[in-house]
């Protein structure tokens, strides 16, 4: 699943995003940076270019993520951690970020109440939350087309996971409840450009958890191929481009 997250979805979802996630973050002038669902380094090498005097610290719960993360960008010390028990001392750090992770939280107040904790006083947490699957062109396609391949009992991870937590006033109120302030919400509307819708069905049959679900049917060359031409005929053939929709958020101790 890394591998194939690098291949077909980081540069088309999340490159985009990072570069604006890092910008922010960089304007913050932060010396102690704590990254929260890394991947496999996709914010984490726009930091370290953007703000190449701050130390980063990049985490994921997922080893295999980690590993191939390291590799991508060893500039930055990795490790395995799980954000709802972070593994580091109070006050740590003076920001924390996380691109695209909180929506995976079991527990997000938890995580938050975490975050609180690492953070020095002064410290912010910037991160970032898609918004409705509608605002996100290639996923919406490939949500469509997996409904019209798989009529009964289509996996709805994607509707379910990354785009079930954008709404701003429950993020705010989960916050809220782990002793954080948010200071700023700001809906950021983006273009990602794919080679091929082929490769965005590719990505999301093979690179995400859609695949387990995929594969337990017993017919997943069926199901890609399916996919694959639907998402071509509502995209169009050759590179394609579409838009995406995210909300990034600055938060602060309330003390």
């Amino acid at each position: 699943m890394p591998e194939a997250y690098e291949r077909y979805l980081v540069p088309v979802f999340f490159s985009p995003f990072a570069a604006d996630l890092a910008a922010r973050a960089a304007a913050l002038r932060p010396r102690a940076v704590l990254e929260l669902a890394a991947g496999t380094g996709a914010l984490t090498s726009e930091l370290l270019a953007g703000a190449p005097d701050a130390s980063v610290v990049a985490t994921d719960l997922n080893e295999a993520m980690v590993e191939c993360g390291s590799v991508r960008q060893p500039r930055a010390k990795w490790r395995q951690a799980d954000a709802q028990e972070l593994p580091f001392a109070d006050g740590a750090f003076d920001l924390v970020v996380c691109q695209f992770g909180v929506m995976f939280f079991p527990d997000r107040p938890g995580a938050y109440g975490e975050v609180r904790r690492v953070l020095a006083p002064q410290g912010r947490f910037l991160f970032s939350s898609w918004g409705p699957l509608a605002s996100h062109g290639f996923g919406a396609a490939f949500q469509a087309a997996l409904e019209a391949a798989v009529p009964h009992g289509a996996p709805t991870f994607l509707p379910d996971v990354p785009h079930g937590y954008s709404d701003p006033d429950v993020v705010a109120a989960d916050l809220a409840a782990a002793g954080l302030v948010l200071d700023s919400a700001e809906e950021v509307t983006l273009d990602g450009v794919a080679e091929s819708a082929a490769s965005v069905a590719t990505g999301f049959l093979t690179g995400t958890p859609v695949s387990a679900a995929v594969a337990a049917r017993g017919d997943t060359e069926a199901v890609r191929a399916a996919v694959t031409r639907e998402m071509t005929d509502r995209l169009g053939a050759g590179p394609v481009t579409a838009s995406m929709s995210a909300t990034v958020y600055t938060a602060r101790r309330d003390v």
